[in-house]
């Protein structure tokens, strides 16, 4: 998912509590990023209509022209609210109350879009979610992460790990897949998953993210590794950072525009996101 955004984003900045491991063989080229104990949860627990944890997470509103989107994301509770049950939902509907003006001119739908960029970075753990996707022609809900230093080296140099990505015409499909320079787009390397219609229940979608390699599962069961073998030669750049965003899109290149077929609202339902360096 192409990351920016019409509209500015704070800048990340790197987690004050990441410490340089000890370098091994006495090359301290190879040392690697370490964080003590639990580093993220966030289960959602909270009244319904409540928003979610601002020392967590914050919104990122706008269109995104890049990737044709058709919705504005939005702040506050109206598209992203706890349920009263332990998770987050985030709603996409058909609808322009705020007037807003999107690439192709008076927006069609709204959405919302969630970051922890500035709030928390980590290089390297186990990094899950559990979640209920949407269903329908031109939904793309997606749960994924970008290198913190993106405000100095740009996308795609900073790194994207997309953990999860469904379009809507592919409901028995979710993909994983890692952009970089030389490798981002249509050119990302990634692979599928198929399985049940995902819509239609909560599934946990995760990465094991080491040096040299990231692991991506379904439920527990591995079907994508990665490492720098598989970027034809191009530079590795998923050793440093990263943050975590989700979101859920309405149209783009992609999975296309919505139709006739497709109902509103629909909603991206997230249990927890749970962040560990093991």
């Amino acid at each position: 998912m192409t990351p920016s955004l019409r509209r500015s984003r704070p800048l990340p900045v790197l987690a004050a509590l990441f410490a340089i491991a000890l370098a091994m063989s006495g090359n301290a080229a190879a040392a690697t990023l370490s964080q003590a104990g639990p580093s993220f949860t966030d289960d959602f627990t909270g009244p319904a209509g409540s928003g979610v944890d601002t020392g967590k997470w914050h919104f990122e509103t706008g269109d995104n022209v890049n990737n044709h989107e058709r919705e504005w994301y939005t702040s506050g509770t109206d598209n992203a609210a706890l349920d009263g049950n332990g998770n987050l939902v985030i709603t996409a509907k058909k609808e322009n109350p705020g007037n807003y003006q999107c690439w192709y001119g008076s927006c069609e739908y709204t959405s919302a879009r969630l970051s922890t960029a500035g709030q928390f970075t980590q290089a390297y753990g186990h990094v899950e979610a559990r979640m209920k996707i949407p269903r329908g022609q031109g939904m793309w809900p997606a749960f994924w992460m970008l290198g913190d230093n993106i405000g100095s080296a740009g996308w795609p140099q900073c790194g994207e790990i997309d953990i999860m990505e469904n379009v809507g015409n592919e409901p028995n499909t979710v993909h994983g897949t890692i952009h970089g320079p030389g490798y981002s787009g249509s050119a990302g390397v990634g692979a599928a998953y198929n399985g049940p219609v995902f819509a239609d229940d909560f599934h946990t979608y995760a990465i094991d993210w080491s040096p040299n390699q990231i692991k991506w599962s379904v439920d527990g069961n591995v079907y994508e590794t990665r490492t720098p073998a598989d970027v034809n030669g191009n530079q590795w750049v998923f050793d440093h950072p990263f943050y975590i965003i989700l979101n859920l899109a309405v149209g783009g290149y992609w999975p296309g525009d919505p139709d006739g077929s497709t109902s509103f609202p629909q909603q991206l339902v997230v249990d927890y996101v749970h962040v560990t360096t093991g």
